[in-house]
């Protein structure tokens, strides 16, 4: 549906939330810093201000939602004229999709910046974060509200900028901010970090911006609701030439694939923790990562109509290829975290696999005819459930470091006493990422799981076991990363801070933010068991419902493969005993030594250095790209630019034209009888050779 109003004044008047909810935080971006000249603390309230206006503003969409009579695409001007081509024009599309994500992202950044206010107090450099901080926000509901690809990589590029800003934002790279070690394993600093996320997600970039414009050369347009309307058409066009629809496919996965930090471009998403700890909660959990899986989302009714519309086999590399990758960065990242040995880092890796599993679910979406809205409401059912809960575990271990002054679990132990609101606030959340229920993070997974199974075929089914396997896996590190920071005996740094009387509960402008994102896990965990008596109460059912309408003019089958209702449940529960045995084993209830048991084994001790090496991807990586390429740069100087440029340009041409000038010279005389004849000489050489060319011209 398309809304066509006479001026954009009229539109602006028609619709003010869905523009404002993404010009405001931009406004607030500009204007913030200039604030804080003034007074700091009304730079703070302008923030937290410009925050919640876009949470309002974006609030505003939900009565849309709920009726089921969302505007649709709603155009305010034009932009770009083409010749012989539709107008790129400046509009938002506000359907079901858009408006769940916007409102996601304004929530939960919103929470966030108020959590800054206590997390950031006294920073010399506070404007600077407010100005990253709202254009991100801005930028990142740009990118979600818009209904083109142009307009959406304005707000793609602008949220990649603000993390490169945010990431690196103790950019003087002062030793307390590196990440990484202990050593001998590397350390890195926050201005290496800000550019390793920005070269890795803007390959992704270069990848999506070539799919972009084949689309747009065959289909004539980058809007969203024209191409899926017009995808019969332009679909075969672009496929009549063999092997292209994939590469199309394959090329547009390479954007979300960076900025989701998914296999192979995952692995910006660990150093990252070295930005501030709201940031961490800001790119990690509502925002940055998720615009990937938005994107998958938006564009994916295309390659659905393309494979199961119009019989186009090639379409389905769009639903395989992410499909296999979610599945196995899940299983990847989730091993990672296994062994991590700094608290937000464990985190990191789980982002990276809980965001794994979303692209599984959107990628088995396409595996059946009927399985399209389960995989996609899975999906995204899986992104607002994590959203929360990993946001309220960030805010935490923001809390922890703040009061421990380091990033290592092993500096930790021992802080439920004294700090029980965190404690009891992370566990909630960490619960809730381990699938346990009632917890929003049960019912989302579950859902994930259960469209692997209904697609019924022999690809989702194995891509069920290994999703299944990494549920097991998550509740095993979460387990740990909770005991090694809250249970146990306190380190050595927490005695003598505890000597010090520096330990202390965070303040409540900090755990009170965490405290409303817990309140919400638990409360959507409560409507999806009334859901159990009455589907209409169902998040996922909803989500289905409305999320259905976004296939455009393909009539969508919404009865996949079968599977008994207990079956999810029960090998979730299998999982989840299996995780939890060997985590109270090791590190809940200490009944074995972890370090004793693995040094103990030449094989435990081998899979150990593996995992905590990152599978040697990192490693491999900087081995090619970076030593790799300054390698080169020293070969290239030695040779080109020394042996060539140097020795043969700056050395080499001066002294052979010193050389001529000196044998030259011993035929100069000096006698003017003499340098006549040279003359006449010349003169008559010059007239011969014109005579000669005369004459043949002839």
């Amino acid at each position: 549906m398309m809304t066509q109003v006479a001026s954009p004044m009229d539109v602006l008047l028609a619709y003010p939330g869905p523009w404002l909810c993404w010009i405001l935080p931009i406004i607030g971006a500009l204007i913030t810093p200039l604030i804080g000249r003034v007074s700091r603390r009304a730079m703070n309230l302008s923030a937290v201000l410009f925050a919640l206006s876009a949470v309002l503003s974006a609030s505003t969409m939900i009565p849309w939602l709920l009726n089921g009579r969302w505007p649709g695409d709603v155009r305010l001007m034009r932009w770009v004229v083409f010749p012989d081509r539709p107008p790129l024009e400046v509009g938002l599309l506000i359907d079901p999709l858009s408006i769940i994500v916007a409102n996601v992202v304004a929530l939960i950044s919103f929470l966030i910046v108020v959590y800054s206010v206590g997390y950031m107090h006294g920073d010399p450099c506070l404007p600077r974060y407010w100005f990253f901080f709202l254009f991100f926000i801005g930028n990142m509901l740009l990118l979600v509200l818009s209904d083109n690809f142009i307009m959406l990589l304005v707000g793609w590029e602008g949220v990649g900028l603000c993390s490169w800003g945010l990431i690196g934002y103790y950019y003087r790279d002062e030793k307390e901010y590196w990440v990484g070690g202990p050593p001998p394993t590397p350390m890195y600093s926050p201005s290496h970090c800000g550019m390793k996320a920005f070269i890795v997600t803007g390959f992704g970039d270069v990848l999506l911006l070539a799919a972009i414009f084949i689309v747009y050369h065959y289909a004539g347009t980058f809007n969203f609701m024209e191409l899926i309307a017009s995808s019969s058409s332009w679909l075969r066009y672009l496929s009549a030439t063999p092997g292209l629809l994939s590469l199309t496919a394959l090329l547009m996965l390479g954007g979300p694939i960076g900025k989701s930090a998914q296999f192979p471009l995952h692995e910006w998403l660990p150093e990252a923790m070295a930005g501030p700890t709201p940031v961490s909660a800001l790119i990690h959990a509502a925002t940055m990562v998720k615009a990937g899986v938005y994107l998958v989302a938006r564009v994916s009714p295309i390659f659905y109509i393309g494979y199961w519309g119009l019989g186009l086999s090639e379409a389905s590399t769009f639903f395989i290829a992410i499909a296999v990758i979610g599945c196995f960065t899940a299983f990847l990242a989730a091993s990672q975290a296994m062994v991590s040995l700094e608290l937000k880092k464990a985190l990191a890796y789980s982002t990276i696999s809980q965001i794994g599993y979303m692209m599984l679910a959107l990628g088995v979406s396409g595996l059946n005819e009927g399985v399209y809205t389960a995989g996609l409401a899975a999906g995204i059912f899986h992104l607002i459930s994590h959203a929360l809960f990993k946001a309220s575990l960030f805010l935490c271990a923001g809390c922890v470091l703040h009061a421990v002054e380091s990033i290592y679990m092993s500096d930790m132990g021992g802080l439920r006493r004294v700090m029980p609101i965190t404690h009891a606030l992370m566990l909630i959340a960490a619960l809730s990422l381990s699938g346990i229920p009632p917890l929003s993070g049960f019912w989302s997974k579950d859902a994930v799981l259960h469209s692997c199974l209904i697609a019924g075929t022999p690809l989702s089914t194995a891509l069920f076991i290994v999703a299944a396997i990494t549920a097991a896996m998550t509740f095993f590190y979460s387990i740990r990363f909770i005991s090694l920071t809250f249970y146990g005996e306190p380190s050595e740094n927490i005695e003598e801070k505890l000597e010090e009387g520096h330990l202390h509960e965070a303040p409540a402008i900090m755990w009170t933010p965490i405290a409303i994102l817990d309140i919400l896990v638990i409360l959507i965990g409560l409507i999806a068991i009334l859901g159990l008596i009455s589907p209409a109460w169902s998040p996922e059912h909803f989500l289905e419902e409305r999320l259905s309408h976004s296939i455009g003019p393909i009539e969508v089958m919404t009865h996949g493969g079968e599977a008994p209702a207990i079956m999810v449940p029960s090998i979730s529960g299998a999982m989840l005993l299996i995780g939890g045995v060997a985590g109270y084993l090791l590190y809940l209830g200490r009944k074995v030594d972890a370090r004793r048991l693995v040094e103990s084994s030449p094989l435990l001790r081998g899979i150990y250095t593996f995992l905590w090496n990152r599978w040697y991807i990192n490693s491999l990586y900087y081995l090619i790209f970076v030593d790799g390429i300054l390698s080169l740069k020293d070969a290239l100087y030695r040779w080109l630019e020394s042996a060539v440029l140097d020795r043969g340009l700056n050395y080499g041409v001066p002294r052979l034209f010193k050389g001529l000038y000196h044998e030259l010279k011993r035929v100069q005389t000096g006698v003017l009888s003499v340098n006549i004849l040279y003359l006449i000489i010349a003169y008559l050489v010059i007239f011969i050779s014109l005579l000669y060319l005369f004459a043949g011209g002839v």
